[in-house]
C-alpha cells in the first residue's frame, strides 16, 4: 500500500480530519508497520491506528509536561544549574527522542 492509498482510506473513514492530520497519521502508521500491505485490511489498519494514537497521545502528554517544567526552569532569573535541573533537561531530551521515534521509526540518540 502506498501513502496516497492509505490517505484515501483514512480520509474516507474520518472525513473530519484535516489533511495535515491525515498526512501525519500516514507517516506514523507506515513507520509502525512491518508491512504496509497489512494496512489495506480495515481491521488491522484500525488496530494500528489505535496503537499509534495511544503512543502519540502518551508522548504528547509527556512533552507538554516537560515543556511546562522547562518554562518553570528557565524563568526570568539567571540560570544556575542544580542537579534536579539537569534531570529536567535530560527528561526533555528523552521525551523529544520519543516524538522523533514516532515519525522516523528509528531509535533516537537519547
Amino acid at each position: 500500500m502506498k501513502c496516497h492509498e492509505l490517505a484515501e482510506h483514512l480520509s474516507r473513514e474520518r472525513p473530519d480530519l484535516p489533511a495535515i492530520e491525515i498526512a501525519r497519521l500516514c507517516l506514523i502508521l507506515l513507520n509502525a508497520e512491518d508491512s504496509a500491505e497489512q494496512l489495506a485490511d480495515s481491521q488491522k489498519r484500525m488496530a494500528a491506528w489505535q496503537h499509534a494514537s495511544f503512543r502519540f497521545e502518551a508522548a504528547t502528554d509527556q512533552y507538554a509536561a516537560v515543556v511546562d517544567e522547562l518554562d518553570q526552569l528557565f524563568g526570568d532569573e539567571p540560570i544556575q544549574f542544580r542537579p534536579d535541573q539537569l534531570w529536567t533537561l535530560l527528561r526533555a531530551v528523552k521525551v523529544q527522542s520519543q516524538m522523533l521515534e514516532l515519525y522516523t521509526n528509528e531509535m533516537a540518540l537519547a
